[in-house]
């Protein structure tokens, strides 16, 4: 699924498609190609590219890339696939129930669930604010346990 979305290997390319998007929710997926979880998450965000278009972009980030790594280490990367979301270079954070709301560890269970989120997003980043109540039921919010290091 990861020719239907673009994708990134260098730090320039994710650092000129944060501060070019503007007024737009931009997604970014962390991850790999061949994981299939991954390969899940890619399948439900190329269905929805269309859909969430008008106020979303979403690309994909390739962890292995060594160029990208200063990311892997800012946005604590541990667990894939990691979606993080940016709202005119700014980044968007959501209280989804869990110890980290940086990120989206995980994939959505359906395409609403992501079509939700996405729109979450927007309307509060349209208010101004950083940080978002998560839209879906705690059922449907994948749960892991946090490990920090040195800590």
């Amino acid at each position: 699924m990861s020719y239907l979305l673009r994708t990134l290997t260098t730090k320039r390319e994710v650092d000129s498609i944060i501060r070019d998007t503007i007024d737009k929710v931009l997604i970014l997926r962390f991850g790999r190609c061949s994981d299939s979880v991954c390969l899940l998450l890619d399948d439900i965000l190329a269905k929805c590219a269309r859909e969430v278009s008008k106020f979303a972009s979403i690309a994909l980030v390739d962890i292995d890339s060594e160029e990208i790594q200063v990311y892997i280490k800012y946005f604590d990367i541990t667990l894939i696939p990691s979606t993080v979301f940016f709202f005119n270079a700014h980044h968007m954070k959501m209280d989804s129930g869990t110890a980290d709301h940086t990120k989206w560890i995980g994939a959505f269970h359906e395409k609403q669930d992501f079509i939700d989120v996405v729109e979450a997003i927007f309307r509060g980043a349209m208010k101004g604010k950083l940080i978002v109540n998560c839209p879906l039921p705690p059922e449907r919010i994948p749960k892991y346990q946090l490990l920090y290091k040195d800590v």
